[in-house]
C-alpha cells in the first residue's frame, strides 16, 4: 500500500508539471514572433536605476495611433512607477506642424490639452486639415484653452528643434518601419497581432524581461 501511494503520488507530480510550467508563463512571449531586439539599442530620454521607458513612436494622421490612444492611456494607468511612457512623434520630417506641435505643447506643459484632441479633431470631429499650417494648428489649440504666444514661440523655438532632431534619430536608430510602434526599455521592437495583442507583449517585456 505504502509503494503503490508512493507511486500515485509521484505521477501526480509528474502530471502537474506542464501545468505549472503552462501557469508561469501565462503570457510568453518569443523573440522574431512578438518582438525583435534592436541591433542598435538604446532608449529616448534618459532613464533613472531602475526605471524602464516605454516608447510609442506615433503619427497624429495615423488612424491606428489613434485606436491606440485610449487603449494606451488605459494601460499606462495601471503600470509600475518605474514605467515611463513617452510619446514620440516619428519626426521624420523636420518641419512636420504636428510633431513640433506635440513638443511644443509638452514643452509648456499644455499636452493634456492637446493630444488627445488631436487625435479627435483630426479623425473624429476632422476640424484640422492633415497638413495644417502654424498658424492653423495654433487657432486651433488656442480653442482648447492653450496661450497662443507662448505656443507660437515655442512652436519656432529652438527646444523643439533640438526635440525634432532627436526624435528623427531615435526613428532611424531603431529603424522605424510604421506607427504606432511600441520601443521597451530601448531594446526591444514590439510586433504583435492587433494593438491589444502590442500592448500585452510590452507587459509581458516589462514584466519578464528576455536575458
Amino acid at each position: 500500500m505504502i509503494r503503490r501511494a508512493a507511486f500515485l503520488l509521484l505521477a501526480l507530480s509528474l502530471s502537474a508539471l506542464p501545468v505549472a510550467a503552462f501557469a508561469q508563463s501565462k503570457n510568453p512571449v518569443f523573440e522574431n514572433v512578438d518582438y525583435e531586439v534592436l541591433d542598435n539599442p538604446g532608449t529616448f530620454d534618459k532613464v533613472g536605476k531602475g526605471e524602464i521607458e516605454v516608447a510609442e513612436v506615433f503619427a497624429y494622421t495615423c488612424h491606428h495611433c489613434h485606436d491606440l490612444a485610449p487603449k494606451l492611456e488605459a494601460w499606462r494607468a495601471k503600470l509600475p512607477k518605474n514605467v515611463k511612457v513617452r510619446y514620440l512623434p516619428a519626426g521624420y520630417d523636420l518641419d512636420d506642424t504636428f510633431s513640433r506641435g506635440f513638443f511644443a505643447s509638452q514643452q509648456i506643459g499644455a499636452l493634456g490639452k492637446t493630444h488627445a484632441a488631436t487625435f479627435r479633431a483630426l479623425h473624429d470631429e476632422r476640424v484640422l486639415p492633415r497638413n495644417p499650417s502654424d498658424a492653423e494648428l495654433t487657432a486651433y489649440y488656442a480653442t482648447l484653452g492653450v496661450d497662443a504666444k507662448k505656443f507660437a514661440a515655442a512652436l519656432t523655438g529652438p527646444k523643439v528643434a533640438q526635440r525634432m532632431k532627436a526624435a528623427r534619430e531615435f526613428s532611424l536608430r531603431i529603424g522605424l518601419e510604421g506607427t504606432p510602434t511600441l520601443i521597451v526599455d530601448g531594446k526591444y521592437r514590439v510586433l504583435g497581432r492587433s494593438l491589444d495583442d502590442q500592448l500585452r507583449i510590452a507587459g509581458a517585456l516589462i514584466a519578464n524581461p528576455p536575458r
